[in-house]
């Protein structure tokens, strides 16, 4: 069911879209303090969702990737990153992601996109990129967040290695979510095996 949120702020309605769709889970505000996200991504944090009802994992959400790029009609995008456990680096992922997002016209992300990390996304993972795709785990529910004005779409960033990168850009995203699908990777256990 998608809810729309009358009357608010892009900024309001994704709170609001968060708490309701994580009814039952703590949520907590964060910021990552370091580096230049503030100038491009002005009051950007971060939703951190601890494990309950909803999903038995930790889930990140952006607040403010929104605001500094969107379409004219009122759509952008919104991101999520889910893991086993929490930690600071899982605000940091988000806030780098988001920040690259908002950069020059050509690095706007968006659905099957990847990119590059530069290191593992958690201490002793084989997976250094980030594949953008749909939050299949929490369904349509999650993704789409109306208000009068615009809409949003949340995305979810899925860690991934290089050598599924590659086959993503041989193949295409959906035959590596696929072959994801297929070997019952955890996208959320950093110490998962690669399935390419």
């Amino acid at each position: 069911m998608i809810r729309r949120f009358r009357g608010s702020t892009a900024r309001d309605a994704l709170t609001a879209h968060h708490h309701a769709f994580f009814a039952g889970h703590d949520i907590t505000a964060r910021r990552w303090p370091e580096g230049p996200a503030d100038q491009r991504l002005p009051g950007f944090f971060v939703h951190e969702v601890s494990p309950g009802p909803r999903y038995d994992g930790w889930t990140y959400l952006s607040v403010g990737a929104w605001s500094a790029v969107h379409h004219g009609n009122g759509h952008g995008l919104e991101f999520l990153i889910s893991a086993d456990r929490s930690d600071p680096r899982l605000v940091e992922l988000i806030t780098m992601n988001a920040y690259y997002h908002a950069g020059p016209d050509h690095q706007r992300l968006d659905l099957g996109h990847t990119l590059p990390i530069g290191e593992p996304w958690l201490p002793g993972s084989a997976c250094d990129h980030m594949l953008v795709g749909l939050p299949y785990s929490f369904g349509p529910d999650l993704e789409i967040c109306t208000w009068r004005g615009g809409h949003l779409r949340i995305l979810e960033l899925l860690p991934i290695t290089r050598t599924e990168r590659d086959y993503k850009v041989a193949h295409g995203a959906e035959a590596l979510e696929q072959r994801l699908e297929e070997a019952g990777a955890h996208t959320g256990d950093p110490l998962r095996a690669p399935v390419i």
